[in-house]
């Protein structure tokens, strides 16, 4: 199992923080889509690091178009030298439409077609194919040699696509290399739905499941400190209720029957009451969702539970000292 850490998002401290990852030996590093651009934190951790593999995880597909992903994932893949995986997740209808301006529809069947004209787009370019894309929702058929990139030797980067229902997952399995599993997420859910999905669609499109990447971002609730504990036992607690509050995500509570706690966090979302919804995650829905306990037991737990499931994780040890997590890092990997 591979190890990635996020570098966060401010362009002061990337370039120190994405250094020293890749020194106490974490695998790839990444960056997230929130109050700031996921990609230009990662040319710098690409400047500054020379093995780790550089991620997106995720950014909006849907607040941009295939042409301009196709640009940014050129360009990042070809200056890390071929370590940029383009993460991509369609985002739910409200941030679409009203945050960024942009149409939404169909997201399982737009992420398809998106996907598939990047793959378009990048087979002109490092193939010499000609550009002619026509689908429902995207076209591409212009390109001249102005506008083709010249530094082309290390290819198309990886994309691995973000998903919880089985649609969006089944996409992932037909046209993407990977799937980024949401971190609203639990094992059960992973093992009954997520991974037989995968399975199944993999098969079905004759593909192998050895050149498809899962990768999950994991909920470790652990710390040095009783105070740090809590601290991210809370927030923990907060960023899963958050998540729950998302129509399209019941699913995952209802395998778990929990379903009836979907609306309720809804409606707490929608009054603003951030810091009441995450009481309402008990402990065994945090346990469920969450790897939670002291450092070598969380470390071994990560291990055990996924170990057999997904071929990288994100996890961030946060309340640990930084000189520690190698030797935790050493125990996730057995």
């Amino acid at each position: 199992m591979k190890i990635d850490a996020s570098i966060g998002a401010d362009l002061n401290t990337v370039s120190k923080q994405a250094k020293w990852l890749e020194e106490v030996g974490y695998d790839g590093v990444l960056s997230f889509e929130t109050s700031h651009d996921p990609f230009l934190p990662l040319v710098l951790a690409a400047e500054h690091t020379n093995d780790v593999d550089i991620l997106t995880s995720i950014a909006v597909a849907f607040a941009r178009n295939p042409m301009t992903l196709a640009n940014l994932g050129h360009d990042l893949n070809s200056y890390s030298k071929g370590r940029f995986k383009m993460g991509l997740g369609s985002q739910i209808r409200p941030h679409i439409t009203r945050r960024y301006s942009m149409p939404w529809s169909h997201p399982a069947a737009r992420m398809r077609e998106l996907i598939l004209a990047l793959h378009a787009i990048w087979d002109c370019w490092y193939d010499g194919k000609p550009l002619d894309f026509r689908g429902d929702y995207y076209a591409h058929t212009l390109m001249t040699p102005m506008f083709t990139p010249t530094d082309s030797q290390y290819g198309r980067p990886d994309v691995i696509l973000a998903a919880v229902g089985p649609k969006m997952t089944e996409t992932a399995a037909e046209v993407a290399d990977g799937l980024l599993i949401h971190s609203f997420t639990t094992e059960k859910y992973i093992r009954e739905i997520t991974v037989p999905t995968i399975e199944k669609t993999l098969k079905k499109y004759d593909r192998d499941r050895a050149n498809f990447e899962l990768v999950y971002p994991i909920f470790a609730v652990t710390a040095d400190t009783e105070e740090s504990f809590e601290a991210i036992k809370t927030a923990t607690c907060k960023q899963i209720a958050f998540y729950g509050s998302t129509p399209s995500y019941k699913g995952v509570l209802d395998l778990h029957g929990w379903g009836d706690l979907q609306p309720e966090l809804n409606r707490l979302s929608k009054a603003g009451k951030w810091d009441e919804m995450g009481t309402l995650i008990t402990d065994d829905i945090l346990n469920a969702f969450a790897v939670v306990g002291e450092p070598e037991s969380v470390a071994n737990a990560i291990r055990t539970r996924y170990g057999d499931l997904i071929d990288r994780a994100t996890v961030q040890f946060t309340g640990i000292k930084k000189e520690r997590i190698p030797e935790l890092m050493a125990i996730v990997r057995g």
